[in-house]
Order: structure tokens, then C-alpha cells, then sequence
């Protein structure tokens, strides 16, 4: 049995005539003698009135610190909403077709409410259903743990599950659908001669995805590369093929074509991030200052990243939402820290830029010569990220993309 996965997320699902345009979809792979399993997001966005965010809003109203438990029965929602309709509409195409939420398709996690990680997945009732001729359509982001209770995946978890359930599959294809070509080179919202990768490697993505690039969920690549299933990004409302995430495609004559890790992949950023910076040589006493800060920090639950530790000083970056939380903790073990509000962290993606020299050279030129101030960087073997002010992010961003020329020949 030839099986594709196809996820549609929630701006492909909002409208009638959208959801129109996903049957086309499918019913053009059915005509070709392939079984179709389609996982959904929640139809819409942030304010439509069945997406996730509008939920969460409702349920704040009422308590800003809800139980988890009945959020996430909450939240999970708009994905039973989305998958129903969808089901009604592939019906009345004469399409047939059943909706299974989360806990009826099997997915089993593992009860980490409003996070949970998939443990397993029991597919032997979505291979029913495709062998009556039907097309299975699976409520994204939710799951059922080994409990009995509903839980949710986490941002991307719709993607998430289409992963899961195409490595359990063995599918031919996992499709991501979202509203834009496919994996691009930077952001083009930003930068206009933005140009889209006919394919891409598993690290590569990752990488992107990691460093803030908001097209496919890592944690969705890294479950489709344990089976190596070739995962495509692709647009709802053209025929382009998008993006192809793998490691090898096919090409002519039947040969594998390796896709090659390039240098620099792409350019990403992520915004909305405060950095502290507390001087320990004005402190009287800085014996384990180090674990102290962290410690204390990681108990008040508070996410810290992009750390640079020297005998003078402490450097690290917070999301903007905790920076007064982090301020306050800091105040109770009677260290003043200096914060830099309003920061964003710019990355360069590439898995083969390990050894290469010159590299650094070019970003500290790229952002030189745009009077870009970069207030902290690191590195990996795979990307080097800077940090600059929020208001310098736009133009770092295509700074950096016109130095390592990636746009559009």
C-alpha cells in the first residue's frame, strides 16, 4: 500500500473554499492509487474564532493560571473542529473519509501536559480504515497519554504528529502544508530577493528551525529523519513541489541524488529577547556566583540561553516576558544586573561551514558595514548567531543574507 501523510496547518483550513482547495489536494494523489492520511492544525489564527490562541485567550479570561490538565482538553479543540469539517467536505465530494482524534489514531505520549512528547504510535486502526478506501483524517497536537489522559504536543504539534504517523506508516511522503513556497533562504518579509531551496538536508532544517525559523517544527524533522522518510514543505495554494527535506532524492535513470550540506544554508532570526549582564567584579563576594545565578534562575523556571561566562562577568539572554521576573531574582541574591531590552538574535545556518576559515570574518564585515553594534555571538559547528538590537535586526538579517550571497541569481 503506497501511503502519503499530508498536514495542512490552520490558514489552509479556515474557509470553505480553502478547504475545497486541500480536497483537490488529495483527491488528486486518491486518482493515482495513493492511500491518504491527513493531519490538521486548528482552522485560522490568533483572534479567528476556532483557533488555538482564541482558546487559550477564553480560558485566561476566566483564570490566568488555568489547570493544565483542562487546558489542554481546551486546546485540543480546535483540531477536532477543523478535522470534522474537513471530513464533512470529503464527504459530500463523494470522497469517503473518517475522523480519528488523537487517542483513536494512537498516538500515546507521555502525559506532559501542554508539551507531551510522542512515545509510540499504534497505526493498526488508521490501516484499517485506508484499506476500506478511505481517507483518515487525524487531529494534529493532541494525544492520549497511557493514563487515559488528553494531552497536547506543544507549539508545531500538528507537525509533530504527521511526522510520527509517517515514520509508523512507512509513508512514501510526509507533506507539510503551510501558506508559503517552502524552506526559503531568510525570511522574505524581509528580504526580498529571498530565494527557495528545492531541497535541503535533515540537519540543515533542524538548524533553521533551532535558530528561529518558524516553517517546520525540529522536533517533526528529527522523528521523519529516525526512518529517513523524505518530508517535503509545500504551499496550499500553488502546485509547486516546495521544498524537499532529505538527504537523497531521486534523479535521472533512476539514481540517488545526495543533497549536499551547503556552507551557509540560510540566514534566521529570533526576536523579543532581553540580555543581562551582571559584573561580577562589582560584587564583594563571587566564590560559586556562577551556579548560584543559574540555580537560582532555573527554579524560579526561568529559560536562559545564549550564556558567556568570564571571570568578570556574566552574559545570557531571556525572553523579554521574563526579563523583570529574572531582574527580581537576580535583586534577591543582591546582584544589580544591567539589562539591554529590545534584542534579537541573527544566525547563520550551515553544516559544512565546520573549519571553513573566513567565516566569522564575514559576519563581523556584513554587520560592520551596516553600523550593526553586535552586543554578544557564539557558535556552533553548524551556525553562528549574533545578538544586536531589535531595531537592527531587519537590516543584519539582509546584511548578512547579501554577504554570503544567497538570493536570487
Amino acid at each position: 500500500m503506497r501511503i502519503i501523510v499530508q498536514k495542512f496547518g490552520g490558514t489552509s483550513l479556515a474557509k470553505p473554499e480553502l478547504r475545497s482547495r486541500v480536497c483537490d489536494i488529495v483527491a488528486s494523489n486518491l486518482e493515482e492509487g495513493i492511500s491518504m492520511v491527513v493531519v490538521v492544525s486548528a482552522m485560522g489564527r490568533n483572534n479567528d474564532a476556532y483557533a488555538t490562541d482564541t482558546f487559550i485567550n477564553l480560558m485566561k479570561e476566566t483564570n490566568p493560571s488555568p489547570p493544565p490538565r483542562e487546558m489542554d482538553i481546551l486546546m485540543s479543540c480546535g483540531e477536532t473542529i477543523s478535522g470534522v469539517l474537513l471530513t464533512s467536505q470529503f464527504w459530500a465530494r463523494n470522497i469517503p473519509a473518517v475522523f480519528l482524534s488523537g487517542e483513536q489514531a494512537g498516538i500515546v505520549t507521555d502525559g506532559n501536559f501542554g508539551d507531551a512528547h510522542i512515545l509510540y504510535v499504534d497505526a493498526q486502526k488508521i490501516l484499517e480504515h485506508l484499506k476500506e478506501g478511505k481517507v483518515v483524517v487525524v487531529a494534529g497536537f493532541q494525544g492520549i497519554a497511557e493514563n487515559g489522559e488528553l494531552t497536547t504536543l506543544g507549539r508545531g504539534g500538528s507537525d509533530t504528529t504527521a511526522s510520527a504517523l509517517g515514520v509508523a506508516l512507512n509513508a512514501e511522503y510526509i507533506d507539510i502544508f503551510t501558506d508559503v513556497e517552502g524552506v526559503m533562504t531568510a525570511d522574505p518579509r524581509i528580504v526580498k530577493d529571498a530565494r527557495l531551496l528545492d531541497a535541503i538536508t535533515y540537519n540543515e532544517i533542524c538548524q533553521l528551525a533551532r535558530e528561529g525559523a518558524k516553517v517546520v517544527h525540529p522536533r517533526a524533522i528529527e522523528i521523519a529523519m529516525q526512518k529517513s522518510i523524505p518530508l517535503r514543505v509545500r504551499c496550499t495554494f500553488t502546485d509547486s513541489l516546495g521544498t524537499m527535506v532529505a538527504n537523497q532524492m531521486p534523479g535521472a535513470d533512476n539514481r540517488m541524488r545526495i543533497i549536499a550540506d551547503r556552507m551557509i544554508t540560510g540566514i534566521t532570526y529570533t526576536s523579543n529577547i532581553a540580555q543581562i549582564m551582571i559584573n561580577t567584579g562589582n560584587l564583594p563576594d563571587t566564590r560559586g556566583i556562577e551556579l548560584k545565578v543559574f540555580k537560582a534562575l532555573a527554579l524560579a523556571d526561568i529559560s536562559v540561553d545564549f550564556i558567556t561566562v568570564h571571570p568578570e562577568s556574566i552574559r545570557f539572554t531571556v525572553n523579554i516576558d521574563q526579563a523583570e521576573k529574572a531582574q527580581e531574582v537576580l535583586r534577591n541574591l543582591d546582584i544589580m544586573p544591567d539589562i539591554e531590552f529590545n534584542c534579537a538574535k541573527v544566525a547563520i545556518v550551515g553544516a559544512a561551514m565546520t573549519g571553513i576559515p573566513g567565516v566569522m570574518s564575514k559576519v563581523v564585515e556584513a554587520l560592520t558595514e551596516n553600523e550593526i553594534t553586535i552586543l554578544q555571538s557564539g557558535d556552533s559547528y553548524t551556525n553562528i548567531w549574533c545578538l544586536v538590537k531589535r531595531e537592527h535586526m531587519e537590516k543584519a538579517v539582509q546584511a548578512l543574507h547579501d554577504k554570503f550571497e544567497l538570493g536570487c541569481k
